[in-house]
């Protein structure tokens, strides 16, 4: 599936918009997942007005360009793979390449963003220091969804999925256990397991960054 949708020899328009449809399908349930659990939010989203308007410009001009680089980097990257007839998209490269580009690309282009933000719109008190040192603590409550980084978090590893299942597919040790299971069942559930690798990952990434920040 994901050979037909991200290829390397498709027009350039098609691959941006097939990537910018993945980004925000994987956007939209972890954005409202994050407002079903936060108590009384959704209730005043509802309401409109000014919360509304704040809430929808962060999750435009902070989550969606995070989850959408960060797609289309990693689909890019599988795209040139998938194109060399004798290379197969295996589980090494899912530990060497994806999992890298998306624990560090989506910290950078949080700290990239945060500067923008308080730049152009006065927040974290117009600070870039203050906007780069929170960046760090932020990533760390996300895994809980204790901001809506969280829903950006899990909407960009979610997309991982989809090649995480192709990889355990594709592996010899992994897709024979897998295999075992009926159906797609076993490579799915890899695949999951895989995900939540990923979330300890950036987090324990973004707490070292802590440690080094008041070291």
């Amino acid at each position: 599936m994901m050979r037909k949708y991200f290829a390397i020899d498709m027009p350039a328009v098609r691959f941006t918009w097939n990537t910018l449809v993945f980004s925000v399908l994987s956007l939209i349930p972890a954005v409202m997942i994050y407002v079903a659990m936060t108590p009384g939010f959704g209730g005043m989203l509802i309401g409109g007005g000014l919360p509304l308007s704040r809430f929808s410009r962060q999750v435009v001009t902070n989550g969606l360009p995070v989850v959408f680089v960060v797609n289309y980097v990693s689909f890019f990257l599988f795209a040139s793979v998938v194109a060399k007839p004798s290379q197969t998209y295996g589980i090494r490269l899912v530990l060497l390449v994806d999992l890298p580009v998306r624990i560090v690309g989506f910290i950078a282009l949080h700290a990239v963003i945060y500067v923008l933000s308080a730049d152009l719109f006065g927040s974290f008190g117009g600070s870039r220091a203050t906007a780069l040192r929170v960046v760090a603590p932020t990533l760390v409550r996300s895994v809980f969804f204790e901001n809506i980084s969280g829903a950006y978090l899990y909407a960009t590893l979610a997309s991982a999925l989809p090649l995480y299942v192709m990889a355990i597919e594709t592996s010899r040790t992994l897709g024979g256990l897998a295999h075992r299971l009926p159906g797609r069942a076993g490579p799915v559930l890899f695949a999951v397991v895989l995900f939540g690798f990923s979330v300890l990952a950036l987090t324990a990434f973004a707490a070292l960054l802590i440690w080094w920040q008041t070291s």
